[in-house]
C-alpha cells in the first residue's frame, strides 16, 4: 500500500476526472455511467494501493450516493 494515500481522495479524483472530459454528459444516466465507468478506471488502476476490497467498496458506495443524487433510484 503506497504510503500517504487517502481513501477520501478518491473521490475528488473521480469528480475531477470526469469534469475534465471534453464531453460531459448533460442527462442524468449518461452522467451516472460516465462516473461509473471512471470509477472503473480508478479501481483498475489503484487498486493495490489499498487493503483488499477497500477501494471497491468506497468506489461502490459513492457511485450509490451519486444515484441517489442524480434522481436515479432504478440503478440502486
Amino acid at each position: 500500500m503506497r504510503e500517504g494515500c487517502h481513501i477520501e481522495e478518491v473521490g475528488d479524483r473521480l469528480e475531477r476526472a470526469v469534469m475534465s472530459l471534453a464531453h460531459v454528459p448533460d442527462d442524468p444516466k449518461s452522467l451516472y455511467d460516465t462516473y461509473e465507468q471512471t470509477a472503473i478506471e480508478i479501481l483498475d488502476s489503484e487498486f493495490m494501493n489499498f487493503p483488499e476490497g477497500i477501494l471497491e467498496q468506497y468506489l461502490s458506495v459513492h457511485l450509490y450516493c451519486l444515484s441517489k443524487k442524480l434522481g436515479l433510484s432504478e440503478i440502486v
